[in-house]
């Protein structure tokens, strides 16, 4: 067998891993984040001051080492081990909050309970909800990691991408990172369509161009250095920014003709119309049957087509929770009911899935099918829950300690503005790996899918050895990390459109 059959090999026939296995690995991003969020905290406890000495260099090594690292080590060396680094994570951080608190205990007024009781009262102030940007970056970091590690024997299987049905850590990432865009969306944010409804949605078929020409040339690329596809993934000309862009299309139409409060209502409609489709004609059939690629353009590309109906769905899932989550609410008892909120979502829509397993067939990222858009939606739930718990730990660390210069996450309301505190938390920002991702999300991706080729290119990533994975792992999220790092610093954001 050819190189390229070889890698085509490695990655087919899959069957995935569990749903528990997934869900428990939503508690890594959150605990890291707390960890990044106390390791600042005790030095600024320690010398009263932040940014930590040579900010570019010191701020950019301390959040891929605390940020990026175990990330990289959870879907590699450390894979068989994720209970044990999680409960790890979790009691080295419970410690150092105690710490903190017991410290700084002095300054509160009145026993613990009193402590909690006005935390609980007490206001938040942001730019950007921390948590919902927080969701996006680190959806679209584990993406990095993911699309070049699962060309390793390092990288476990049952975390790559599933042939037909399985649950796969890659295919939540696809749904997820549908899910993602639709959070921020114009109609998630509330915006009101500018003029006639036509004009909306011609401005919005403008608006994907980048997403085409980026599918384009992919394919292009692919078709020209002879790289290896996995054909049954969207088909033989198709790729995921052609699903990004027509999911964006149909999305907004929809949008501009129902009402974007009742998104939900949709999504549930064409999710089950399209699963009934599967079930009672032969749809399902055809999608599958994987030997008559040539007939047609269709033919040959029926996943990436057919499945576009499923991502509709999860996007327009995701705008409706984007509504939710825009709301204007300060309270920190506020905040705490919404996260509840989310995670009764998600509870429910894992309860759906578990019904729809049982009764209907499968998860299948393939098929984009019914119980696919409800994991996709219940698992980013879930992941968005930790993610805002974490906020809230970070939050009190910050009303006990008063050190406010933590990024990313929720600041005290501050009754005056003190020009020179926003000036260091500004200079915080600035520093932020986080908040680097956040400006320049697109080109992110697109450099990570650069590097993943280049890599392949170079490295014969099925015959090295675990040490040597791991090095190229590292540097490839290095230099993706310390390349978007320089354009932040240097206030420059990559605009597509």
């Amino acid at each position: 067998m050819s190189q390229r059959d070889l890698k085509e090999a490695f990655i087919s026939n899959l069957n995935g891993t569990t749903l528990q296995e997934v869900a428990l690995g939503s508690f890594l991003t959150p605990l890291c984040l707390i960890s990044r969020g106390l390791i600042l905290t005790l030095y600024h406890q320690a010398r009263g001051t932040l940014p930590l000495p040579l900010p570019l260099i010191s701020h950019l090594l301390l959040d891929f080492c605390v940020l990026i690292l175990p990330l990289v080590l959870s879907c590699t060396i450390l894979s068989d081990a994720l209970h044990q680094v999680i409960l790890g994570l979790a009691f080295i951080a419970g410690c150092v909050l105690c710490y903190i608190y017991r410290t700084n205990s002095h300054c509160s007024v009145g026993p613990p309970q009193n402590t909690v009781s006005s935390f609980l009262q007490s206001h938040v102030q942001f730019n950007q909800l921390p948590f919902v940007t927080i969701f996006r970056v680190f959806v679209n970091v584990k993406t990095a990691i993911s699309i070049l590690a699962v060309d390793f024997s390092i990288f476990p299987r049952r975390y790559a991408k599933t042939e037909t049905y399985g649950t796969g850590v890659m295919d939540f990432g696809v749904g997820a990172y549908v899910f993602a865009n639709a959070l921020v969306c114009p109609e998630a944010r509330g915006k009101n369509i500018c003029g006639s409804k036509v004009n909306h949605i011609v401005k919005q078929l403008l608006s994907v161009w980048p997403l085409v020409v980026l599918g384009m040339g992919r394919l292009v690329s692919l078709k020209i250095s002879g790289y290896h596809e996995h054909v049954t993934e969207y088909g033989i000309h198709w790729n995921f920014f052609f699903t990004l862009a027509i999911v964006r299309v149909v999305a907004s139409v929809l949008l501009a003709v129902f009402p974007s409060s009742r998104a939900w209502v949709i999504a549930l409609l064409i999710s089950g119309f399209y699963q009934l489709v599967l079930e009672t004609s032969g749809l399902k059939t055809f999608i599958i049957h994987n030997e008559d690629r040539e007939i047609s353009f269709l033919h040959a590309n029926k996943e990436g087509v057919f499945s576009t109906a499923g991502y509709v769905a999860i996007y327009i899932a995701g705008v409706q929770v984007g509504l939710y989550v825009m709301q204007p609410r300060s309270q920190v008892r506020q905040w705490l009911k919404a996260l509840f909120n989310l995670f009764l979502g998600s509870f429910v829509l894992y309860t759906a899935l578990f019904i729809c397993q049982t009764l209907v067939e499968p998860v299948s990222r393939r098929l984009a099918n019914l119980p696919f858009c409800l994991w996709s939606i219940a698992q980013s739930l879930f992941f968005m829950t930790c993610l805002g718990a974490a906020d809230m730990v970070l939050l009190f660390s910050k009303r006990t300690s008063g050190c406010h210069l933590v990024p990313s996450s929720w600041n005290p309301h501050k009754k005056k503005t003190d020009s020179a505190s926003d000036k260091k938390t500004s200079d915080i920002e600035r520093h932020c790996l986080v908040q680097a991702v956040s400006r320049n999300q697109l080109l992110f991706f697109l450099l990570a899918n650069v590097m993943t080729g280049l890599t392949n290119s170079i490295v014969d990533t099925l015959g090295c050895s675990s040490s040597f994975s791991l090095v190229v792992l590292l540097s490839y999220m290095f230099v993706n990390c310390l390349v978007i790092g320089v354009l932040h610093h240097c206030g420059v954001t990559v605009k597509f459109w």
